[in-house]
């Protein structure tokens, strides 16, 4: 066995041993641990995909809708009272519209992540928190997701003359140090809250899970996070 073989070997074999090892000290087969994990995983992208990637989704849940940036919250009530009430409600719908119309592209990416979870990534997960899980999606998905959503909510916010005025004026207020490079352009500010809305929701039907997982309706989810209560 040459001497890269060798190393490899040595790094799945340690990998393997520590899973058992988590695995057994909650009463778990390895199969059962990994099948658990990815069950988990699956449950949490369905069920954010369901609930955000849908009309009102955002818009419609206090805990996600996705707000003017701050540099135009601030001045909102100015704004109004010039008249441009009807553009800055305009412009909040586009940028809720944008993510949910989004949110269902992210659905292979996620899923994806499940099927190449690796022995160290199930490690952390099943010895983490309760938005362990969450953690490992925000790892392995968030640049590529990232980049898939731009284009989307660029589109819808596009056809909303606010949006460019925002752009162009946020621009240089965070040249000035005034705004927040990440809230200085409307698109990518968007595609963030989006992500993070995103995620949020995966963490919370985790969290759902290990309180409650024979609430979950999963034998296996039962099984495995059953165990580590």
């Amino acid at each position: 066995m040459d001497r890269r073989r060798f190393a490899f070997v040595a790094i799945v074999s340690s990998g393997l041993l520590a899973m058992r090892a988590v695995a057994g000290a909650a009463g778990l087969s390895n199969a059962d641990a990994a099948l658990g994990l990815k069950t988990a995983l699956e449950r949490g992208v369905l069920a954010a995909v369901g609930l955000l990637g849908r009309p009102d989704g955002f818009l419609g849940n206090p805990q996600v809708r996705i707000p003017l940036p701050g540099f135009i919250s601030d001045t909102a009530r100015f704004l109004r009272a010039m008249g441009r009430g009807q553009q800055l409600d305009e412009l909040e719908l586009a940028m809720n519209r944008a993510a949910e119309a989004a949110v269902p592209m992210a659905k292979d990416l996620l899923v994806n992540a499940v099927k190449t979870m690796t022995v160290s990534d199930a490690r952390n997960i099943l010895a983490g928190g309760e938005t362990s899980v969450t953690a490992f999606f925000a790892q392995k998905t968030r640049d590529p997701l990232a980049a898939r959503f731009l284009p989307v909510v660029t589109r819808a916010t596009e056809k909303v003359g606010l949006a460019e005025k925002y752009n162009r004026v946020a621009g240089k207020a965070a040249g000035l140090g005034l705004v927040r490079q990440d809230d200085a352009n409307i698109e990518r500010y968007v595609t963030r809250k989006t992500l993070d809305g995103l995620y949020f929701v995966i963490g919370e039907e985790e969290k759902k899970i290990r309180r409650d997982p024979a609430g979950s309706g999963s034998a296996i989810l039962r099984k495995v996070f059953g165990a580590l209560k």
